[in-house]
């Protein structure tokens, strides 16, 4: 189990996110396909991808993949894959599963011809004649997409977007993984201000001071893999430890505005959770009147769809206002994500690039209307993700 395959699924359109974060941890042996990104590393990355991936929704082992058109081939393919590797004889191994432009299109049936197959290569592995399933969860995913069927093992558990710190819910909140792609596409860096006018929970803000911090966003919380005896509970202590001391302590400029004071409240509850209380001001402030005295900021904002302000024509408002920020502030850019066909329109001017991301099943644009860059940043500003092990240790 030296070399594992992983695969680290996305949403469309962030798929090379995710591989530019697995980079930057050291896993640069990436393949991005639609909807997900395939890796490989050692066992380690168990704990390290799941402690640092942002952008990822989750971090999947890779089993097998083969061609199954007929029940027999899912069957006898599953079979011969080396589950006893990593599933223990007491191992709980719940399958789901879907399909996507294949012949074998009931999803249930899948599922239960993936679970008979993994049962009997174990009850043969183990020389058993039962298999009490008291154990730690070893959670199987069948996808089955044009006839060839992939077969995974989920070794996060909850979705990467749970953070821990996320308890107060809003109208609309944006998921922590969309968040932290957008601070990310925008190439923000801590040494630049930030602010988000129309914060709501303050999901982009809180996700953006820990990105300043360079703290792991998995912390905080447990995944399932923990429980595997693939790898020790030393190796995930030794992770944590490497994550903890890879944070930064420099300053952080971040403002979190809204008109709203009761979202306000949600944002400094959420910060203080994350760890990150004292990185982002907090301000209650209407996005027409806004006022900037700092040089070489990013403005990241999830504007509402038409919802929270009533009607869908106010939201051109919101875009002439930004509009009259970046001529009295020309060193800034501007980063807005919205499903508003028109923003370009009324904003006044073409954005320099245009991204469509989905923000759950709404499709949208990731507007970005850049100024120009900042002075180089002190060389630690440079580097993001875990300390290397041999750093660590000096």
């Amino acid at each position: 189990m030296n070399h594992v395959t992983f695969i680290a699924t996305a949403a469309f359109g962030l798929e090379a996110v995710v591989a530019r974060e697995l980079h930057g941890m050291g896993y640069t042996n990436t393949t991005s396909h639609n909807g997900y990104v395939e890796f490989q590393a050692d066992a380690t990355a168990l704990a390290t991808a799941n402690l640092w991936l942002r952008t990822a929704d989750r971090l999947y082992l890779k089993m097998g993949e083969f061609a199954a058109d007929t029940f027999d081939q899912l069957f006898e393919g599953t079979k011969q894959l080396p589950w006893w590797e990593w599933l223990p004889v007491n191992a709980r191994f719940p399958v789901s599963g879907r399909s996507v432009d294949s012949v074998l299109h009931s999803v249930p049936a899948c599922q239960s011809i993936v679970k008979k197959a993994i049962v009997d290569s174990l009850l043969a592995h183990y020389q058993t004649a039962e298999l009490p399933e008291t154990g730690a969860t070893f959670a199987v995913q069948v996808v089955l997409i044009k006839d060839v069927a992939h077969l995974w093992l989920d070794t996060s558990g909850e979705g990467l977007h749970k953070r821990g710190y996320r308890q107060l819910t809003a109208t609309a909140p944006l998921r922590e993984t969309l968040a932290a792609a957008l601070v990310l596409l925008s190439r923000w860096q801590g040494h630049r201000p930030l602010l988000d006018p129309l914060c709501g929970s303050g999901t982009i803000a809180v996700e953006a001071a820990l990105i300043g911090r360079n703290r792991a966003p998995g912390l905080d919380r447990r995944f399932a893999s923990e429980e595997w005896p693939a790898l020790s509970p030393a190796a995930w202590r030794e992770a944590r430890e490497v994550a903890r001391s890879s944070e930064r302590t420099d300053a952080l400029d971040i403002v979190a505005s809204d008109i709203d004071k009761s979202m306000l409240s949600y944002v400094g509850y959420h910060a203080r959770k994350a760890g990150v209380g004292k990185d982002i001001r907090i301000e209650q402030a209407d996005v027409r009147s806004l006022r900037i005295d700092r040089d070489y900021g990013c403005l990241i904002t999830n504007p509402p769809y038409g919802e929270r302000m009533g009607h869908r024509d106010e939201l051109g408002d919101l875009y002439l206002a930004f509009a009259r920020m970046l001529r009295k502030a020309p060193t800034w850019s501007l980063f807005v994500i919205t499903s508003d066909t028109h923003f370009e329109k009324q904003f006044g001017r073409r954005a320099d690039k245009r991204r469509k991301l989905y923000n759950g099943r709404i499709a949208t644009q990731f507007y970005q209307v850049l100024g120009p860059m900042p002075p180089r940043p002190a060389e630690h500003w440079l580097r993001s993700g875990p300390l290397q092990r041999d750093k660590q240790k000096e």
